[in-house]
């Protein structure tokens, strides 16, 4: 199993080990592009800070986001698992799975970013701020950057078992699973039951429960229709909408009663 998640806009700080080593990082084939936008933005950053500001999309309570960016080279690292803040992520709560859930954690999760491309959340990385939607006055639309070398990589990341994808809408252009790989690839939403409204907010922290409860429970399933099966065991309520056609993703949605 292969669970896609967004990366988090707030991030913890960074630690004070090694720094960033890029050739460490899992999806060796993206290392050259994740250097390129390492190499712009610690440029821009370190340039006009009004310029950069605007280009990241930062308020002016956020420019000290600014300055953070010029030391990716030098920064402490810390795992990403770690460095990843929020809703999902706090639903999630990697740190207190026991440690067989940490190892199923480690091979099945991948985060993607607008900076690395996609991370596994053992990799060690800075804290930063560049999401997908930005474009870098020399590489463009970081969507379209992460195109090729993403199409290269993460057919092999993904295997031959399921892919859950929950990434939100601005990471899905930089990588969408075709063919075969689409096939055994699951969508979630998640509605309030009794208005089958999308939820935003509660969206993030039942994703983040899903895949803490998949986890723990060392649930492994191998296509959508055994992830079904999978969460109504853990006791989610799930509508389930089979592909159309062959090469389509399977649609999840996931009902929730209480809104929290």
């Amino acid at each position: 199993m292969l669970v896609l998640l967004p990366p988090s806009e707030g991030k913890a700080s960074s630690g004070r080990g090694t720094a960033l080593k890029l050739e460490s990082l899992s999806l060796p084939g993206l290392t050259e592009a994740r250097q390129a936008v390492l190499d712009e933005l610690v440029e821009l950053c370190a340039g006009d800070e009004d310029k950069a500001r605007e280009v990241l999309g930062l308020s002016e309570g956020l420019r000290g986001e600014i300055a953070k960016n010029t030391e990716l080279r030098s920064a402490g690292a810390r795992p990403a698992g770690e460095i990843y803040t929020g809703v999902l992520y706090d639903a999630l709560d990697l740190g207190s799975l026991d440690t067989a859930a940490k190892r199923r954690a480690g091979r099945a999760l991948l985060v993607f970013s607008g900076l690395w491309g996609a991370v596994r959340v053992t990799d060690r990385i800075p804290s930063y701020r560049c999401s997908m939607g930005v474009r870098l006055p020399g590489l463009g639309a970081l969507g379209a950057h992460w195109r090729a070398p993403m199409a290269a990589a993460l057919p092999e990341a993904a295997g031959d078992g399921l892919v859950l994808d929950l990434r939100s809408s601005a990471y899905t252009g930089a990588w969408k699973p075709k063919g075969e790989v689409a096939g055994r690839t699951a969508t979630v939403r998640v509605l309030h039951a009794p208005t089958r409204k999308v939820v935003s907010h509660f969206n993030k922290a039942t994703k983040g429960r899903i895949v803490r409860s998949l986890l723990a429970a060392g649930a492994a399933p191998a296509d959508p229709a055994e992830l079904v099966e999978a969460l109504r065991d853990l006791g989610y309520e799930v509508e389930v909408q089979a592909p159309a056609r062959a090469g389509t993703a399977w649609a999840l949605d996931v009902l929730v009663n209480e809104v929290h």
